[in-house]
């Protein structure tokens, strides 16, 4: 099983590299950049915005099969265990051909790399259910599986759980989501620029530690006033954390900083980017506003998100990609999230937001524009990025 996953993305690597060497030509040179007109997807046009008047939550969610709302225990925890077991066969075959094959270490180190960042994404990814609630009805189980999943890849599963909540609560609006979102000129540092692509995975960890400026959160903190009420749950997944550092920390006694490196880190690093890259294309492109509070609403700022494919490992990272729905409703486990889609875009083909751009490219295009645009006069209503080039 794991196996024939590994060689579905040993197979992508060469499409990914060649996709990433286009998407840094194209940065480059914006001039061969695809424009808001000519970009494939649904709803990204200026004659595609949402319209005034919106159905409600409830007329959206009569529209889909009430199977998608249920969670299967049984399910999940087959994901689960399939997440857990793809980790550990990869690290197990590598390890093993490194250690019959020494001179194929660092050849095949790039595979491992790549497979086994993406097998950490989907782990975290199914964590992330676990926050919802929609891994399954039992906070109990989703608590265990949540801090298993985060602490593994050093994320604090209770504290991210409910910064996550919020920027759920508040999509598209700037004064108050979580990350990503546009700022107000009047705002301390919000014309520095920032790190090409945000650093990658670096953001992550950034974004843990310090939080998304002007709005600084430590998730690592657990006396700090945002997690006020819930000690216990953020002490625990402390406590795991703990616990993964302590497993660290014995692996590096064992087999020295270059294994650390190359078989736990540098996967980390890859998973990290992930979702940085997944976070920020999912709330960022043409024709998907921001909106201040005056104009925002649960359902305008929910539909302000955009589906995105991720090609061979789509599947394997839980179709995260397909979010409109995602965030619309966060109960739907992720694996109806699909059929959710399906039916959604059949009764509401005018809310339909989706890009069919290659990713590597979107991000990289949609990163410029972000950087050149990104500060906004304390006037401005509904924010879109346009087709202005960055200086």
């Amino acid at each position: 099983m794991a196996l024939t996953e590994s060689f579905k993305i040993a197979a992508s690597m060469w499409l990914f590299m060649r996709a990433f060497a286009k998407a840094l030509i194209l940065y480059i040179n914006e001039n061969k950049t695809p424009t808001q007109e000519n970009l494939k997807g649904i709803g990204l046009t200026e004659d595609t915005k949402l319209p005034e008047k919106l159905p409600t939550a409830v007329d959206i969610k009569k529209a889909l099969p009430r199977r998608c709302f249920k969670p299967e225990p049984s399910t999940s925890m087959y994901y689960f265990v399939k997440d857990v077991v793809q980790v550990v066969v990869c690290y197990a075959v590598f390890y093993s051909l490194h250690q019959a094959v020494p001179m194929l270490y660092w050849p095949s180190m790039v595979f491992y790399w790549a497979i086994q960042g993406t097998f950490f994404t989907a782990v975290f990814v199914l964590g992330h259910d676990c926050g919802h609630g929609s891994f399954s009805n039992s906070p109990l189980l989703n608590s265990i599986v949540g801090n298993i999943t985060h602490c593994f890849l050093l994320t604090p599963y209770y504290m991210w759980k409910l910064s996550h909540a919020v920027h759920h609560k508040f999509n598209a609006n700037y004064e108050k989501d979580e990350v990503f979102y546009p700022v107000k000129r009047s705002n301390a540092n919000s014309s520095s620029k920032v790190v090409f692509g945000f650093g990658f995975g670096i953001a992550w960890f950034y974004y843990l530690c310090f939080g998304y400026q002007p709005r600084p959160m430590n998730h690592y903190n657990v006396l700090s006033p945002v997690f006020a009420g819930h000690l216990f749950q953020c002490a625990c997944s402390m406590a795991c954390i703990a616990l993964m550092g302590f497993f660290v920390c014995a692996f590096y006694a064992s087999y020295g900083f270059l294994a650390l490196l190359n078989y736990y880190l540098v996967p980390l690093f890859i998973f990290c980017s992930y979702i940085v890259i997944i976070t920020f294309l999912h709330h960022t492109e043409m024709n998907i506003p921001w909106y201040p509070s005056k104009s925002w609403d649960f359902v305008r700022g929910q539909l302000s998100t955009i589906d995105r494919h991720y090609g061979i490992v789509h599947g394997l990272i839980h179709n995260i990609g397909t979010h409109q729905m995602h965030h619309m409703f966060i109960k739907i486990p992720h694996y109806h999230l699909e059929e959710a889609t399906i039916h959604f875009r059949a009764a509401f083909p005018d809310l339909v937001r989706a890009c069919d751009e290659p990713i590597m490219s979107s991000f990289l295009r949609m990163f410029k524009k972000y950087d050149a645009q990104k500060v906004l006069d304390d006037a401005t209503d509904v924010h879109y990025y346009s087709e202005i080039k960055a200086k």
